[in-house]
């Protein structure tokens, strides 16, 4: 079974997130990430949760500000650069989210349904999307 870690500023969202994927098969956990913990990988550590994963699916603004979330992702991609990682944006297309190299994400713009983070975890860890 995959496991997933669900990161997100947004509790409620968070929780939502985690129970879609529950109900797509998925073991999840859960992380309010560096706005509501003390984050390692900020600090230049590895996560533990990060290396149980076997996929990350960050919130684009879990940090809680746009160059806190670019640091936070290449950071991610550099202390774990074998754990894939969708990033989820609602809002606006940041220009900092690379698609390829070594702070590859899966970008997920708009709505995270069920279905759509499913697609994009399979994009991820490199299957066809049902």
């Amino acid at each position: 079974m995959t496991t997933v870690l669900v990161v997100n500023h947004e509790i409620d969202l968070e929780d939502q997130e985690a129970e879609s994927l529950r109900r797509f098969g998925y073991t999840v956990e859960q992380c309010s990430g560096p706005t509501a913990n003390t984050c390692p990988v900020l600090a230049g550590r590895v996560c533990p949760m990060a290396e149980r994963a076997d996929v990350l699916v960050y919130d684009a603004w879990a940090s809680g500000d746009a160059d806190g979330a670019k640091a936070l992702i290449n950071g991610l991609r550099e202390l774990h650069p074998t754990v894939p990682v969708v990033l989820t944006i609602a809002g606006m297309d940041l220009d900092w989210v690379e698609e390829r190299g070594p702070h590859k994400v899966v970008p997920l713009m708009g709505q995270p349904t069920g279905a759509r983070l499913d697609a994009a975890i399979k994009e991820a860890l490199g299957a066809v999307p049902a």
